[in-house]
């Protein structure tokens, strides 16, 4: 096992994407379904909002009432009774009348537009001056203009951001299904790894890669338990490891993952019960020592040591693995990227894929991309990062002031 490293290529690794399946399905309350991902289709019961709404303070009218009005030549309206809100309005506007309104009123019979106040006068109380012609529907909503009965408004698959939450509660929807947070589990290896309470001692590290996978699963809408430290020792990493899958929906070992005379990421994976190595290596940069298992129906990665190369790899690779589980319909491949003019040549090796780190900043013609140049073992090119370049493995560089697509390192960018 020692000597298997048979590198993949990106698209091979994404293709087994889906062979994973998501996990499986609750239903929570409403507020707690924030940033969970939707397990069951969702249908209008109903016209929404129902019906003809005000979207600004002003008077309900029939449109041609006003045709031709001006500030020279202003239209005048007999001035009815105001509309209450949250009531039906129990009168019909006749042509040359208009109506008290405020935003979110609804709209009496005959009515069809609203004039905002800015655009009138009143004469008394019993009349007003409009001085700008408004269309039929001009500052109202229609019955059915935000969904329509029966229109199916949310898919499986869908992230329950604050918007969703909100239509939701507009359809009287306070229970949703969705489906269950992953748990990762997270295991950082090696006898230089020392926890963050400890002064490590020359040759030794602190544990980076615990914390920054923990957020970066947590940020992805996943529940992070961290497994602590492991030793550079066969049967306490096998312990561990069992432990993690038993329960957790991925595992994410950090470490052990080249071919090292003591990494047993791989010997380790190979004993554990119904577990088949799918991947030991991919041609991309920083990261090709990745390795991928299947145990069960349950993906655990073997991902570097080195910080930046592990949240690179977590980032490129392993999160859209995490969003299969996770239910998000969203295929591999199709994460949002930010086009960036290029600052500065970057060269690359034929072969692989290159991931470099960059600095999104703007000028006078919109974003520009510095690269932020560093070895994998430095933390500080992640820090200045806002974004990762992607040069494809048949491209040997990418010129200055080349258009190029960068891919967020952050929800939060």
């Amino acid at each position: 096992m020692k000597n298997f490293f048979k590198v993949k290529t990106l698209k091979e690794v994404m293709a087994l994407v889906g062979s994973f399946k998501p996990v499986l399905q609750e239903t929570v309350p409403i507020d707690e379904a924030f940033f969970r991902v939707l397990g069951e289709e969702i249908a209008a019961d109903q016209d929404l909002p129902g019906f003809k709404r005000s979207t600004m303070d002003g008077y309900a009218v029939k449109a041609d009432s006003t045709f031709g009005a001006s500030e020279s030549s202003p239209a005048w309206l007999t001035l009815t009774q105001a509309i209450p809100m949250g009531k039906v309005p129990e009168f019909t506007l006749a042509p040359g009348e208009a109506a008290r309104i405020s935003t979110g009123g609804m709209l009496p019979s005959g009515a069809d537009s609203v004039v905002m106040i800015e655009h009138t006068d009143a004469v008394d109380e019993t009349a007003i001056e409009v001085y700008k012609s408004v269309a039929p529907m001009t500052n109202v909503i229609d019955r059915n203009e935000d969904f329509k009965k029966n229109e199916t408004i949310l898919g499986v698959g869908t992230r329950v951001r604050p918007q969703e939450a909100g239509l939701a509660a507009a359809l009287g929807l306070d229970r949703l299904k969705v489906f269950k947070r992953p748990i990762v589990g997270i295991i950082s290896t090696g006898d230089e790894v020392v926890p963050v309470t400890q002064t490590p001692a020359l040759g030794e590290i602190r544990d980076i890669n615990t914390y920054t996978l923990a957020g970066l699963v947590r940020e992805a809408g996943a529940v992070p338990v961290c497994y602590g430290i492991v030793k550079d020792n066969e049967e306490a990493l096998f312990s561990v490891c069992r432990q993690a899958v038993d329960h957790c929906d991925m595992v994410l070992i950090s470490g052990g993952s080249s071919v090292g005379v003591r990494d047993f990421t791989v010997e380790i994976l190979s004993k554990l019960a119904q577990t088949r190595l799918l991947i030991h290596g991919i041609s991309i940069s920083p990261g090709k020592p990745t390795i991928l298992a299947r145990s069960g129906i349950k993906p655990v990665w073997g991902l570097p040591g080195h910080v930046v190369s592990a949240m690179v790899v977590f980032r490129v690779v392993v999160l859209p693995f995490l969003n299969r589980l996770q239910g998000l319909s969203s295929p591999p491949g199709s994460a949002i990227t930010l086009p960036a003019r290029l600052s500065r040549n970057i060269a690359s090796a034929q072969g692989r894929s290159d991931f470099v780190r960059v600095c999104l900043k703007t000028d006078g013609q919109g974003l520009v991309a510095e690269p932020v140049l560093g070895k994998s073992g430095l933390i500080r090119t992640m820090v200045l990062a806002d974004g990762l370049l992607e040069i494809g493995e048949n491209v040997e560089g990418v010129e200055r002031d080349t258009m190029v697509q960068i891919m967020p390192l952050s929800n939060y960018f």
